[in-house]
């Protein structure tokens, strides 16, 4: 007699299925899912019940594609149902045995039951037109069996079944233009989806392989021959290697299985393997790539972990558990303790996932840094591919984690004993009265090294970090100290190394000529100051900036596809040594040549801060008028 699901049922089975489901082929995984707990439960069983003769060894799901009926067949041989349990599990939607085994005082540690909200059966109904399940209770004689077109109902009756255990028959819907359903008939998609989600169950998934093997010969001259033979194999691999013994693993596993599970074709530069127990238990499997994907710097990129309950795969890359600037962190991580939501396949916000997020986050930093230590040829290739995000995450968020990442970040430095340096090993080697961490960027390091303060201050004896980042200027401004020490850029007004009497003569220069320099500002109206400096050695000109938005940034600013009107505020800085002063002091009186000199002058200062020239042509003019004098 055919049984009606009630009202409320009837909705949330059509929602279910037109909604809470996104992912058609999740319905193979919730069903394995199911016929592992049904294991599990005469598993525990077993191991309190002597009565009960069934070993672990024997335990297994079986997969039965038939492509003649269009049918699959998932079964097991677990503890089973009698009809009761039927009507009460599979009669009303979100009823879950699993979740009542789960509440019981029998459920002990060690016995993993995945269900809990009952509705993962009824993804079936995402592909099959008609569920039939055939259950025989383990110590009893009593089949039964339960079969639903959808919505519609349902029907309990009697049957028989040889062995204890469950089998759910589906018979799939018809393709479409839309959808092909035929193809989960398919030995290699089964396979697929099966390695894909339900890998790491903890008993053999098996199904039966066509297979063409070479006939054996009965003789020297017969000629070679295939036949098809159907073995049965185990599809999934059981245990996970984050599940073994840290002690047990090679590095050559470790290395095979993370090219395998994340195409890499290069090893990695680290692996960190947590099995963390406690109020909440987890395994994680994480690697450190050795180069960035060709798309990780694009929108199309996306960071996260794969995400594990007891084995099932619940989500391919959950973001929550990586922050931005680890994105390019992979792995795997595995919890008991994780809140499901009812689908599986999103999880809710919570408290667990959080905690598990944040030591992960602490174990990462911890390996970057022992890496940076006793590595750093290695640091050296991660920081390449992957520094710049470690930066964006220094100035991201208003600077909220910069304390938790400038001891990750590394320079090349004009130290040339010195490949790369750390800010600590900077700051090591200041001299005692030293306040400040000298930097200067640009395009490459030999484009900076030349730049005319950069050599001014290296004469000096001074430490100068080399930053070829766009970001790099955005990086300081935010930390704005390391160890108590000031960010400076050697190419901006903050620049002072002058004694007092030099400050007195310089001023007294800039003094005596500040007429010429406001007549000369006026012929270069984006520079909004032109005086002398002392802070050349050789070079007769150079271009600066006031305040903290310097040259570089606007050139970064610049180059992002953005109206952006940003400006540096610029000074034109003349060497008040050089022979040029002497050559603008001579036109003082003539204010055409003045003009050309100082056009002249702003912009070679401008080639050598590697910004563009608004009128080459004229430029180049000039430059061929004096030199032909």
């Amino acid at each position: 007699m055919k049984k009606e699901f009630k009202t409320e049922s009837k909705k949330l089975m059509d929602l279910m299925i037109n909604s809470i489901y996104t992912n058609k082929e999740i319905f193979l995984r919730e069903i394995i899912s199911n016929a592992s707990d049904a294991i599990d439960k005469l598993h525990y069983m077993s191991l309190t019940d002597k009565s009960i003769k069934v070993k672990k060894s024997d335990f297994a799901i079986f997969i039965k594609p038939d492509k003649n009926n269009k049918t699959l067949t998932i079964s097991d041989n677990g503890i089973g149902m009698t009809k009761e349990e039927l009507e009460k599990n599979l009669g009303t939607i979100a009823k879950s045995g699993s979740e009542e085994f789960k509440k019981t005082e029998e459920h002990k540690k060690g016995i993993d039951i995945i269900g809990q909200f009952g509705v993962g059966f009824y993804s079936a109904f995402m592909v099959a037109k008609e569920v039939t399940v055939i259950s025989k209770k383990y110590g009893t004689d009593e089949a039964y069996m339960w079969s639903s077109k959808g919505i519609d109902g349902y029907e309990i009756k009697s049957t028989t079944k040889d062995t204890y255990g469950t089998d759910v028959l589906l018979t799939l819907k018809d393709d479409t233009e839309s959808d092909v359903y035929s193809k989960f008939l398919e030995t290699y998609e089964l396979q697929s989806l099966i390695h894909k989600y339900s890998d790491y169950i903890t008993y053999p998934i098996k199904m039966d392989i066509e297979k063409s093997v070479l006939k054996e010969k009965t003789s020297e001259n017969e000629e070679d021959e295939y036949v098809t033979k159907v073995e049965t194999e185990v599809i999934n691999s059981l245990t996970p290697i984050w599940h073994r013994d840290k002690k047990k693993i090679t590095e050559e596993e470790y290395s095979t299985f993370y090219k395998d599970k994340f195409n890499d074709y290069e090893e990695p530069l680290r692996h960190i393997h947590v099995k963390a127990e406690g109020a909440i238990s987890y395994d994680a499997l994480l690697y450190i790539p050795s180069h960035a994907p060709y798309d990780y710097y694009s929108k199309e990129y996306k960071k996260g972990l794969q995400l594990y309950s007891n084995g099932v795969l619940i989500m391919e890359k959950c973001e929550d558990l990586l922050p931005d600037y680890f994105s390019f962190v992979k792995g795997v991580v595995d919890s008991p303790d994780l809140t499901l939501n009812i689908s599986r396949e999103t999880l809710q916000q919570n408290r667990v996932l959080k905690t598990i997020a944040s030591s992960l986050e602490n174990k990462i930093k911890k390996e970057l840094l022992d890496m940076e230590e006793s590595a750093e040829e290695n640091y050296q290739k991660f920081f390449k591919d992957f520094g710049l995000q470690i930066k964006y995450g220094i100035y991201n968020d208003f600077g909220m984690n910069k304390d938790k990442l400038s001891d990750l970040l590394i320079f090349k430095s004009s130290n040339t004993e010195l490949p790369f340096t750390t800010l600590k090993s900077y700051v090591t080697r200041l001299k005692e009265n030293d306040s400040h961490i000298y930097y200067a960027c640009g395009e490459t390091i030999s484009k900076i090294s030349m730049l005319p303060k950069v050599t001014a201050a290296l004469e000096k004896g001074l430490e100068v970090l080399y930053c070829t980042d766009y970001v790099d200027e955005f990086v300081f401004m935010t930390l704005n100290k390391y160890m108590d020490k000031d960010f400076v850029n050697v190419c901006s007004e903050k620049m002072d190394l002058d004694t007092k009497e030099e400050k007195e003569e310089l001023k007294k220069a800039n003094e005596e000529y500040a007429s010429m320099f406001k007549e000369m500002q006026g012929f270069i109206p984006e520079v909004s100051l032109v005086c002398f400096t002392n802070k050349l050695s050789e070079h007769p000109v150079c271009l600066s900036s006031k305040g903290d938005f310097s040259v570089e940034m606007e050139k970064a600013m610049n180059a992002m596809p953005i109206n952006n009107e940003m400006k540096a505020s610029k000074v034109l800085e003349i060497n008040k040594d050089h022979a040029i002063a002497k050559k603008l002091e001579a036109l003082k009186d003539n204010k055409e040549e003045l003009e050309e000199y100082t056009k002249v002058l702003y912009a070679q200062a401008r080639m050598i801060e590697g910004l563009p020239i608004e009128n080459p042509t004229e430029i180049a003019s000039l430059i061929c008028k004096y030199l032909a004098k």
